[in-house]
Order: structure tokens, then C-alpha cells, then sequence
């Protein structure tokens, strides 16, 4: 990607318009994530709203949308969006995929016309804020279990229920709560500010922490007629969601990767034992080689994918490969880069810890390991495991 690491020349595979908006992120994560990053992760807290204004103004909240203040770029584009965003925090790129691949992409595809009228240009610009209920305490790969109810009352809806690590949650202006009915499992917009609605930040965690994440309790929440997204009926609809979500994270863990490998080649050519270069040990040559050629391997498969999301023609089974091979490379990577760093790997002073500990949320969240094996070996033998 124009830097040593590039061993395949990939960036000759992207145009030019391409590379320029990867240089416009590259240039806002210089100035405004990486001078404090550090601290937002050590205090478990992130300026998410200010960012996100900011994210608006440049077009990347919603950026592979079309209408409604939406940039329309390409899925390549805002894969190398979520690149950028992620080799400064994983944090930083989940509150722009939950924004725009999650919330944004379910109003955009299931809601109403009114539905994407008040809420999509507010959130395009970073005004309005959303987030996305599926996940619940007790049921987190298996959102066919989900318990949250909603019920019609006269022509309102009562919605009950529990949602458990959401993304934006105890910041959020709108909710896409998924729930299931007698029709089958629907998906709600839910005004944040409804009474009923409790959202609590969730604090202590261990990765993840420039990040906002919370869990909402919907306690007897009366939403009006027209609350239902008409076109969300069934769990496709919510995986479906799921599915575009995925995309970002096969480019983003790739940022976190890259941003480890930078930070370890830097530091190995200028960290000195038995008096040379920890760059010049063969063991040390050989981790690198190794890690940068997983790397060459994710960014191709993470650009072949998005020129088949260009095309129209990605299968969901196919950003599986992508979601399983490049988050666990990455977390693979980022382990390696600590060993070459020493005691000084766990130390706030470098990222690679952090991306270390971010990654594992990532290979966990929207899809285990364990779950898009299974995605994958459906495809190979016709047969599902699930269940």
C-alpha cells in the first residue's frame, strides 16, 4: 500500500481516486486519532460524537450508500476507509461500521421512505447517531434464540426485551432493535429517548475501550404503527446487515496489522542487542517475512472480494473467507510483532498491544471463527452444522 510492506505491488491494482481517498483517511487518523489514541484506550473513554461529526464532514459514515447525503463510493474505497481507520484503533473503525454498515445500511435498504428521510442525513453528517440491537445477554451466534419481544397494542407496538454489547449504544440518538413477533423476527426504529429505554454503558473491559459499547433494557416501550422497518421480516434480514458489516472488518484488521508491522520494522532496525540490529537475526527476518507475506495475502483477498462487491456478484459464504483468514492473520500478526518488541510490546507507548487486544473483540464480534468455519463448511459439503 505504497509503504515496504507492499512486497506485491497491490497498490498498482487500485486507481488512482482510489488512492486518494485512502490518503485523505490516512491524513485525518495522523491528525486526529493517533496523538491521542493512546490515552482514549488507557481511560476508556473516546470524544465518539466529535469524531463522528467529523467522519460526516469527510463522507464516511454511510460512504458505500447512494441518496440521502450518502457519498455512493465503492466498496473498495470504503474498504480502504476502514484500512486507515482501523491502523489507528479498531474502536475508531467499529464506530463507523456500526454507524454505516449496520444502522445506516438497515434503514437504507429495509425502511420506509420517511424512515430514511428523518434519520439518514443526520446520520450521514454525523448529527444523529445510531446503533444496532441484535445481539442479546444470552444469545450472541444464535440470534434465532432472541427473546426481546414485540407485541401490537391497538396500532402501537410494545417492545420487551435485553441487548448485550452494542456498539455506540449509550450515545446513540436511534436504535435498530431486532425483535421477534408474530410474523417472525422484525426489525424496529427506537427514538434512544423512548421511555422504557435503558442504556448502560459497559465499562472494565479489556479491549475495545476507545470505543462506546452498552447494553439496552427496552422495558414496556410503546413505539408508534409506522415504527417497524416494512421490509425486515425474518433473520435474513439482520444477517444480511451483518454481511455488509463484514466487509469493512476484512479491510479493517488489516489496518491493525499493517500498523503493527510498521511499528515493529521501525523499531527492529533501531533496537540494538549483542550488538546489532534486532533487524539483523535471522529469527527476526524470518517472523517478518512470514507476517508480511500473511498480510500480501489478506490485503489481495480483501480487494478481491470488494471488486466482487463492485460487480454485485459477493456471496455471503465469500466474506466469511474473508472475515475468518484476515481477522485471524491479523490477530496472528499482532501477537508475533509483541514477541520482536519484547517487554516494551505491552507497553502503551507502542499500539501493538492495543491492536492485539482490539483484535480479539474483532475475531469474536459479527461472526466467531467458529461460525463462519461452519459458514464455509455448509459451502463445501451442502450440509449445516448449526443447530
Amino acid at each position: 500500500m505504497g509503504t515496504v510492506l507492499d512486497l506485491l505491488d497491490v497498490d498498482a491494482l487500485l486507481s488512482e481516486e482510489e488512492r486518494q481517498i485512502r490518503a485523505v483517511v490516512r491524513r485525518l487518523v495522523d491528525d486526529r486519532v493517533r496523538p491521542h489514541v493512546a490515552g482514549w484506550y488507557e481511560d476508556g473513554h473516546v470524544p465518539a460524537r466529535e469524531l463522528a461529526r467529523e467522519f460526516g464532514r469527510l463522507g464516511l459514515l454511510g460512504m458505500h450508500l447512494t441518496g440521502y447525503g450518502c457519498a455512493g463510493a465503492p466498496a473498495v474505497a470504503y474498504g480502504l476507509a476502514c484500512l486507515e481507520l482501523e491502523a489507528g484503533d479498531s474502536g475508531v473503525r467499529s464506530l463507523v461500521s456500526v454507524q454505516g454498515s449496520l444502522a445506516m445500511y438497515a434503514i437504507w435498504r429495509f425502511g420506509s421512505e420517511d424512515h430514511k428521510q428523518r434519520w439518514l442525513p443526520a446520520m450521514a453528517a454525523g448529527e444523529a447517531i445510531g446503533c444496532f440491537g441484535l445481539t442479546e445477554p444470552d444469545h450472541g451466534s444464535d440470534p434465532a434464540s432472541m427473546t426481546t419481544r414485540a407485541r401490537r397494542d391497538g396500532d402501537d407496538w410494545i417492545l420487551d426485551g435485553a441487548k448485550m454489547w452494542i456498539t455506540n449504544a449509550p450515545i446513540a440518538d436511534v436504535g435498530v432493535i431486532w425483535a421477534r413477533t408474530d410474523e417472525g423476527v422484525r426489525g424496529f426504529l427506537v427514538p434512544m429517548d423512548s421511555p422504557g429505554v435503558t442504556a448502560r454503558e459497559i465499562r472494565r473491559k479489556m479491549s475495545l475501550r476507545a470505543s462506546v459499547t452498552g447494553e439496552i433494557t427496552l422495558d414496556g416501550v410503546r413505539l408508534p404503527a409506522d415504527a417497524p422497518l416494512p421490509a425486515a421480516v425474518g433473520l435474513r434480514a439482520p444477517l444480511s446487515c451483518l454481511t455488509e458489516a463484514r466487509q469493512g472488518i476484512v479491510w479493517g484488521a488489516l489496518g491493525a496489522a499493517r500498523d503493527c508491522l510498521e511499528t515493529t520494522l521501525a523499531y527492529a532496525a533501531t533496537r540494538t542487542q549483542f550488538g546489532r540490529p534486532l533487524a539483523g537475526f535471522q529469527l527476526t527476518q524470518a517472523k517478518l517475512a512470514d507476517m508480511a507475506v500473511e498480510w500480501n495475502k489478506g490485503l489481495l483477498l480483501a480487494l478481491h472480494l470488494g471488486r466482487l462487491a463492485d460487480a454485485g456478484t459477493l456471496r455471503p459464504d465469500q466474506v466469511s473467507v474473508g472475515k475468518l483468514n484476515n481477522v485471524r492473520e491479523a490477530l496472528a500478526i499482532a501477537r508475533q510483532c509483541r514477541t520482536i518488541l519484547g517487554a516494551n510490546g505491552v507497553s502503551g507507548e507502542y499500539p501493538v498491544m492495543r491492536h492485539a487486544n482490539n483484535l480479539e473483540s474483532v475475531l469474536t464480534y459479527e461472526g466467531t471463527s467458529e461460525i463462519h468455519q461452519l459458514v464455509i463448511g455448509q459451502r463445501l459439503t451442502g450440509l449445516s452444522a448449526f443447530g
